[in-house]
């Protein structure tokens, strides 16, 4: 069986609040690093996320 073609990566906050987000990715395709702006409710304002390896 085949193993699937998409990650999970974690978005991180860069406003430090620990809050972050679960996507999925696509590394055959997408190769640089994802990188969005989402809302933050820790914050409560629209940060930038960066993305992060899940452990």
């Amino acid at each position: 069986m085949a193993k699937p073609s998409t990650i999970l990566v974690k978005l991180v906050s860069t406003a430090d609040t620990g809050y972050y987000y679960v996507t999925k990715k696509n590394p055959r395709t997408q190769t640089e690093k994802l990188s969005f702006r989402k809302y933050d409710p820790v914050a409560r304002k629209h940060v930038e996320f960066k993305e992060g390896k899940i452990k």
